[in-house]
């Protein structure tokens, strides 16, 4: 079974921006709230663009 839960509640706005910023590169339009009406590609683009990012700045890291 899924779950919501974050293990840092404290990283739940920081999150939020984080994909409110990542949706704004891709061009979707993110409200705050209930997100139902996305599509699946829209949804998966802005998940996609957080995970590139996060690699990007794991990388970035390593040098």
């Amino acid at each position: 079974m899924a779950s919501n839960k974050n293990l840092v509640p404290e990283a739940r706005e920081g999150l939020n921006r984080f994909k409110m910023e990542a949706a704004n590169e891709v061009g979707v339009n993110l409200k705050q709230g209930y997100n139902g009406d996305l599509t699946s590609k829209q949804a998966g683009s802005i998940g996609g663009q957080m995970v590139k990012k996060m690699i990007q700045q794991y990388e970035n890291g390593l040098k």
